[in-house]
């Protein structure tokens, strides 16, 4: 096992473009890191730092706490599963499993051992004497990922592993990477561009935009205290709604009427004349099914639905609205360089499944007051962060991995059969 720190990590290219520019960051050991952002937001080149295939162009990489800058990745002792499996076509599973067992010239007695043990967590017995290319995609990866775990790797890397999977198999394959990791306590550094992997699997979450990292947080946070716009459009979904406002003392002029801020939010937009509102699709409720006992904490308001979508458990309707022209523009950029179709000028509602709203007609819609976010239109940040509220989050999600470890190194071997003795 083995931490991880990065420290001013550059990568730029012959033509001087930097992928990565100045990345900080300690991974603990046992951690399950999180690297998430749009595409060429350099996440995988970062990744491809860490295991050694590509070169660093200035900072330092640290494993374990011995610097790895000019090591070779067969001497970085690390395990790396790849978007496209990288499966041997002619070896059957329990020999691809295999593999780096036989390169480091292990006993016969001990790569059945930990072939077999691999093949129980990963349910691949059935199917150890196959060929990857009679295997399904979810096996496939299964494989890829037996293989990983019996070198006694001081960590995980996953390149978007589940990405060429359908979504009932990303949802099977999510679970299982997640049961793994928690069993084995393992250091895993894991790259993606779908936020719900993201939001789900991780420990901590680093977002990058354009090489530079964002925000560093545990889900929760980036959910509810997410640094900037960036973070906030990105992390959700659907995404978050942004709506332009004006100040006015200590109440927001939105399209959708007026909105009441708390006196300590009040006070951090103060000076401010445009801002941009940052509403999540679940801080809208329909009015006529609001406790009446809370209906004062929000703002109520009018508007005509133009579409919405029923989905059984919940509906999504959608609030068409006018934006000057530069925070159209901004909203449009925004959601070009997220690959998002919805941050446009309509508001995305989420309401409760038995409402009776429908498209085409005016209807009555609560808002919670308490909730919402108001960004700097002219740097992106958020104003109404509360750093404070924020750093308890992920200090309690840090707290939690902590034991989980803990624990899965008490509780004596891994699937590949180490008793973790020099850390009791």
């Amino acid at each position: 096992m083995a931490s991880i720190e990065m420290k001013n990590i550059v990568k730029k290219y012959g033509d001087g473009f930097p992928a990565v520019n100045d990345v900080s960051m300690d991974i603990a050991d046992g951690e399950f890191m999180i690297l998430v952002g749009p595409s060429g937001c350099g996440k995988s080149t970062l990744l491809r730092m860490i295991v050694g295939l590509e070169d660093i162009t200035s900072g330092e990489m640290d494993i374990g706490g011995t610097r790895v800058n000019e090591k070779a990745p067969r001497d970085r002792n690390l395990s790396m599963v790849f978007q496209n499996y990288a499966l041997y076509p002619h070896l059957s599973v329990f020999e691809n499993i295999a593999f780096p067992l036989r390169l480091a010239k292990a006993p016969e007695d001990e790569v059945r051992k930990k072939v077999n043990e691999a093949a129980d967590v990963l349910e691949l017995h059935e199917h150890l004497q196959r060929k990857p290319a009679n295997l399904s995609g979810g096996q496939r990866q299964r494989v890829a990922m037996g293989r990983a775990i019996v070198r006694d790797a001081d960590a995980f890397l996953f390149d978007e592993p589940l990405s060429n999977l359908d979504a009932k198999l990303r949802g099977q394959m999510r679970t299982e990477i997640a049961r793994l990791q928690r069993r084995l306590g393992i250091t895993t550094v894991y790259v993606t561009h779908d936020q719900t992997e993201a939001m789900t699997l991780g420990d901590r979450v680093c977002v990058l935009r354009k090489g530079v990292i964002q925000q560093v947080a545990s889900p929760r946070e980036l959910y509810e205290q997410p640094v900037n716009l960036f973070v906030a459009g990105f992390i959700g979904s659907p995404p978050m709604n942004f709506l332009p406002a004006t100040v006015s003392g200590s109440a927001l002029e939105t399209p959708f009427g007026k909105i009441e801020l708390d006196s300590a939010r009040a006070e951090k937009i103060k000076g401010k004349d445009l801002v941009l509102v940052g509403i999540r699709p679940e801080y809208f409720e329909d009015a006529s099914l609001v406790d009446e006992a809370k209906k004062h904490v929000g703002s109520t308001f009018s508007a005509r639905v133009d579409v919405t979508e029923w989905l059984g458990d919940s509906q999504f309707a959608y609030i068409p609205y006018e934006a000057p022209e530069e925070v159209a523009a901004q909203l449009k950029e925004l959601s070009r360089e997220l690959d998002s179709d919805q941050l446009r000028t309509q508001a995305i509602v989420s309401i409760d499944s038995t409402s009776r709203i429908r498209e085409g007609r005016e209807a009555e819609f609560w808002l919670d007051a308490r909730k919402i976010h108001v960004f700097d239109p002219s740097t992106g940040d958020n104003l109404t962060r509360d750093p404070e509220a924020g750093a308890e989050l992920t200090r309690m999600a840090s707290e939690d991995r902590a034991e989980q470890v803990a624990q899965a190194r008490e509780h004596g071997t891994s699937v590949t059969g180490r008793h973790h003795a020099e850390e009791k």
